[in-house]
């Protein structure tokens, strides 16, 4: 059984192992998410405990996706914070694990979170991604509208330059 849910900073740190292995996967598998080689699942301890931290003050809403009781899946929206951007929101680190791919996760954690997003008032979401990325190709067949390439922004976990795409969608 697949189950998409918003969760808490309790729930977060009690799947952080599973977290931590998404996240190693996804970086091992070549996705440029902040993180470079060699990279471990317990690399990613201190990165998913800012997480819950920030869930727990209200900054960032955390969707995972579960199969079969497992966390397999994550997407975040950072709650842009700003005075002048209460109706804004940053998609960020939209990760399957390898082994879950093919199942729909990926549009299925994006739709939730973009309801929650807009249940808190956020009207406009906006993303970056790696140009040249699987991940690239996925986020137009979700609605999103693709802005410009930014080049060299970021590294490519295993070295070298990577462009990244700016894309933003109006979710209320």
């Amino acid at each position: 059984m697949t189950t998409i849910r918003i969760i808490t900073a309790e729930e977060a740190r009690a799947a952080l192992a599973d977290l931590c292995e998404i996240l190693s996967d996804c970086v091992n598998g070549g996705a440029s998410v902040g993180f470079m080689l060699p990279f471990a699942p317990g690399d990613a301890v201190g990165y998913w405990r800012e997480i819950a931290d920030a869930v727990e003050k209200g900054g960032v809403v955390l969707a995972v996706a579960e199969v079969e009781g497992k966390v397999v899946g994550t997407v975040q929206v950072g709650l842009a914070s700003k005075p002048n951007q209460p109706h804004r929101g940053d998609l960020m680190k939209l990760l399957v694990h390898r082994s879950a791919r093919g199942l729909g996760l990926s549009r299925k954690l994006m739709e939730a979170v973009e309801a929650e997003a807009a249940r808190r008032g956020r009207t406009l979401l906006v993303l970056d991604t790696a140009t040249g990325s699987d991940a690239e190709k996925i986020y137009p067949r979700f609605g999103w509208e693709r802005v410009g390439v930014i080049p060299d922004y970021a590294l490519w976990p295993q070295g070298g330059f990577c462009g990244t795409t700016l894309f933003y969608k109006r979710v209320a």
